[in-house]
């Protein structure tokens, strides 16, 4: 509910805070008092259009901070904490208007764009007057309000959760068949590609390999002529090796004449002997793997041509044709298994319609029994408002091929005014008088059902009096048992049946040449008093102030 309203430099208003109960509270003073630039600055904190005109003349800026008591699993705060707002404690929304005409958004200190601001608004609190009626002037939230009404919470989602399946289903039949329907196109093209890429049977890296090969192979000639020259010195004719051997020979038969001149240089010829051995064992080695078939170079050579032929073909690199070549293999296979796929989530979808179907079906069945107890229990509440001969229908036209997640029905308010007159959609057919009665009506059915905890009702009861403005009253006192309601009133009748009643006046502002519109909570005597001016105009009399409190006893018995 809402706790306290703060406002600062909004046109008359330099400073104001309101305190506000549960239950009924009232708004009453002279006309041109305040009333409107009040709701004006109230609107502005639940996210209504910014106005530079609003701020007081002579200052750069106004504010207005509105503070409300909410559960914790209200709503408003689910939409606060998606905005990753913090919202431990009370919800408080403030707004700031500058005079050129910008406008800053808070929730709880932190900046919030307009669009959060009105969201979380627009849940806590509804403004209702003969020319702002919401909750009635768009059906497209008629429908909702039935569907809180009769309870229908749980066949609502279960069609949600169809309609859901049903996108699901149909997302998924719509791209598998689009896939198969491109590959089908290109069927004989894939087919003839997987036989040549299969015959082909590339594998990752073979080019590189082949590539390389053959460049050793085509050096081979002369890599072997040069290889065969390094043994020859190494190990033929001319090789050292005999006279190297023999040399060691003589050496050792005089080791034992001279050894410590000797034994080294033998050693010293050994090792070179070895080095020799061990070059000659290479060169024959590499000499023989030099060697090559030249038919071998020209096996290498066509395999190559043939990778880089089919990697110009399919435009691709030689190391993506296996890949290629899977691709191509799967997209057969989901031609091949087209047909069959296609069938098993064509099924799917028409179950998943059928469920839809079903849990639209038995919404709409509810919705036609909520809308004959709705229009029972709205027309119960209408003779008291002097609308006996008015009749409020709820209309439901039901399209099973218009489906949306919440069913297949277009539910719209209709009134019938007169007897003998057509009916016809409320906003149309009823007077602003009449729609601020049928408003009420309703809003006292529905007052449990999915309303917004604070209800601000502006004058709802203009050109009305006595017993109408009487059951206005009741209705209002009744529906502020459930909610929190605000009533702007002129109707005395109203008054009296508030428990928080504030008086709204223009005072002079001592020392300065303007005025400011003030408001006052009224106790007994001074509410009295206020009724009583209601009743009798610009001269109280005695007959009026007794009036006054016959009124106020009445409402309080």
């Amino acid at each position: 509910m809402l706790v306290q309203l703060a406002i600062r430099d909004i046109v008359l208003i330099d400073k104001l805070a309101l305190n506000f109960t549960e239950g009924l509270s009232v708004l009453t003073g002279e006309t041109g008092a305040g009333k409107s630039i009040l709701l004006d600055a109230f609107a502005l904190a639940l996210g209504g259009r910014g106005d530079g005109g609003l701020v007081r003349h002579g200052e750069s800026q106004g504010a207005v901070t509105a503070v409300f008591d909410a559960p914790m699993d209200h709503p408003a705060r689910r939409i606060a904490q998606e905005a990753e707002i913090d919202t431990e404690g009370d919800l408080i929304l403030r707004r700031t208007q500058f005079a050129d005409g910008r406008t800053r958004a808070f929730v709880n200190d932190q900046p919030v764009g307009v669009q959060v601001l009105r969201a979380i608004g627009a849940a806590l609190v509804e403004i209702h007057g003969q020319h702002d009626d919401r909750a009635l002037a768009d059906p497209a939230t008629h429908r909702a309000i039935l569907d809180a009404f009769g309870g229908l919470q749980k066949p609502l989602a279960a069609t949600a959760q169809a309609a859901k399946r049903v996108r699901t289903a149909r997302e998924k039949l719509t791209e598998h068949r689009a896939r198969v329907d491109a590959v089908r196109k290109e069927a004989d093209f894939l087919r003839h590609a997987v036989e040549e890429l299969a015959a082909l049977d590339p594998q990752d890296g073979e080019e590189a390999s082949l590539a390389e090969r053959r460049t050793v192979m085509q050096q081979g000639e002369k890599v072997a002529r040069e290889l065969n020259e390094a043994l020859d010195a190494v190990g033929g004719p001319n090789s050292a090796v005999p006279h190297l051997s023999a040399a060691v020979r003589k050496l050792e038969r005089r080791a034992a004449q001279a050894p410590t001149l000797v034994e080294p240089c033998v050693a010293a010829l050994d090792a070179a002997l070895l080095a020799l051995d061990d070059a000659r064992t290479a060169l024959d080695a590499a000499i023989l793997e030099a060697e090559f078939d030249p038919r071998e170079l020209e096996r290498v050579e066509e395999r190559l041509f043939a990778l880089r032929a089919a990697s110009r073909k399919y435009d691709v690199a030689a190391d993506e044709l296996a890949r290629l070549r899977e691709r191509y293999v799967a997209d057969v296979a989901a031609i091949d298994a087209g047909e069959e796929a296609l069938g098993g989530l064509e099924r799917d979808l028409g179950e998943a319609e059928a469920d839809y179907a079903k849990a639209a079906k038995t919404l709409s069945d509810g919705r036609v029994r909520a809308a004959k107890s709705l229009d029972g229990a709205v027309k119960a509440e209408l003779p008291p408002l002097k609308l006996e001969r008015a009749r409020f229908i709820t209309q439901i036209l039901t399209d099973p091929e218009s489906r949306d997640a919440a069913g297949i029905d277009r539910v719209e308010f209709h009134a019938q005014t007169n007897p003998g007159t057509k009916p016809g959609p409320m906003m149309k057919v009823a007077s602003g008088g009449e729609l601020s009665r049928f408003m009420l009506a309703l809003k006292v059915v529905l007052a449990d059902k999915g309303s917004a905890p604070t209800l601000i009702f502006d004058e709802i009861d203009t050109g009305v009096g006595g017993a109408v403005a009487d059951a206005i009253g009741q209705r209002l006192a009744r529906l502020s048992d459930r909610v929190q309601v605000v009533s702007v009133t002129h109707a005395p009748q109203v008054a009296a049946r508030a428990g928080t009643h504030f008086l709204i006046a223009k005072d002079a502002v001592r020392g300065a040449d303007r005025v400011a519109t003030r408001v006052a909570s009224l106790a007994s005597e001074a509410r009295r008093e206020e009724i009583a001016r209601m009743l009798a105009g610009a001269t109280v009399t005695d007959e009026a102030r007794a009036a006054a409190a016959r009124l106020l006893e009445s409402s309080d018995a």
